[in-house]
């Protein structure tokens, strides 16, 4: 390679890299002058905000959190950078506030919510010996898990101790008794369960038996129609013969007496007269 084409490739690279500095900084330049950092200072328990969390204004999104630091034992500083248009005034008060029930993680996040409490349409001021102006801290809104489930616990302790207030002891023997009645009642539909169980068995195995007694119904109608009906209806026939036979004697006794005495002659045979 040539000198002449090194040191044009040198001063091409080193042009790049100043372009590529000048742009960064005015871009830092112009970005930075877009925002106004401030000071939030609480005694508030801060556990799940961390840097980049979002900064809301009425629930409109115009900053960020840049640190969070620990000034002494009782004083947090958390430094925000806003966005300039935000209507932050000497009204404006900074909650820190969770959205969910965890402070990590997808169930729940930690943010700082502006919003002004007053008619004061003044800039906010810095402390002495602050850099930047500084925004008051209103009590946070943290609920975590924990907070959620001893307040569930206080409800329900307080929830305890008022119905026993108002419960007299009258009312609560009568709700024993109810309870104790109930428990009988309960016992009492599973004895009967029990023998309900039992009937249905006993029913399960007399149905076993019904087809042998179906089979030997049967088989004794059939005997009656082929040997007890005909018989019957030959002595029937027999009787009902009789019967005729008698109510003709009886006819001719009551035309003349007088058979019972001669007896009946007999019929005359050809050629003779009566």
């Amino acid at each position: 390679m040539k000198p002449g084409i090194d040191m044009k490739a040198k001063l091409l690279f080193a042009a790049c890299l100043l372009v590529a500095t000048i742009a960064a900084a005015t871009w830092y330049l112009l970005s930075s002058s877009r925002y106004a950092t401030y000071h939030v200072y609480t005694r508030e328990p801060v556990s799940g905000l961390m840097a980049d969390a979002p900064v809301e204004f009425h629930g409109i999104e115009v900053g960020k959190v840049d640190s969070v630091k620990l000034v002494n034992a009782q004083t947090v500083d958390i430094l925000v950078s806003l966005d300039k248009t935000a209507p932050v005034t000497a009204a404006t008060v900074a909650t820190i506030t969770s959205r969910g029930l965890a402070t990590r993680g997808f169930t729940g996040y930690v943010f700082i919510a502006l919003e002004n409490v007053g008619a004061d349409s003044g800039q906010a001021v810095a402390r002495p010996g602050d850099r930047y102006p500084a925004i008051p801290a209103a009590p946070s809104k943290v609920v975590t898990l924990d907070t959620a489930i001893s307040q569930v616990n206080d409800n329900f302790q307080a929830v305890t101790a008022l119905l026993t207030s108002i419960l007299d002891e009258r009312t609560i023997a009568s709700l024993k008794q109810s309870a104790d009645s109930l428990q009988k009642i309960t016992q009492a539909m599973a004895e009967d369960t029990r023998k309900l169980d039992a009937i249905v068995a006993n029913t399960e195995r007399a149905s076993h038996r019904i087809g042998p007694l179906m089979e030997s119904t049967q088989q004794t109608v059939l005997t009656l129609q082929g040997q007890v009906l005909p018989e019957s209806y030959r002595v029937l026939a027999d009787l009902d013969n009789l019967s005729n036979s008698l109510t003709a004697v009886t006819n001719r006794i009551n035309r003349d007496p007088s058979i019972l005495i001669r007896g009946t002659a007999p019929s005359p045979g050809p050629g003779e007269k009566r």
